[in-house]
């Protein structure tokens, strides 16, 4: 499970294959011992929790980077490496 960004103590990850669970294309969000599933397309919560502030940080990265977002979705889900993807600054 490769972590693909990380900003203000926020991890993003991208698991290889996972698209059986929510079935949307989706990052793994890890914050403080907690982690959520968040949506690609719209930001929602897809499972999990993390605190809303992070939330909003999270949400508003996810638009800067969708659409790069999407292109690794694409390769994790057919088993290969995601790139990096800049931080939130």
């Amino acid at each position: 499970m490769p972590t693909i960004s990380m900003f203000y103590g926020i991890l993003i990850l991208m698991f290889f294959r996972d698209n059986r669970q929510h079935h949307l294309p989706h990052i793994h969000v890890r914050y403080q011992g907690e982690e959520a599933a968040i949506a690609i397309e719209d930001g929602s919560i897809l499972g999990g929790r993390i605190p809303p502030k992070q939330l909003k940080l999270v949400q508003a990265w996810i638009e800067i980077h969708k659409e790069a977002l999407i292109t690794n979705w694409e390769l994790a889900v057919n088993g290969e490496e995601p790139f990096r993807i800049p931080p939130l600054q």
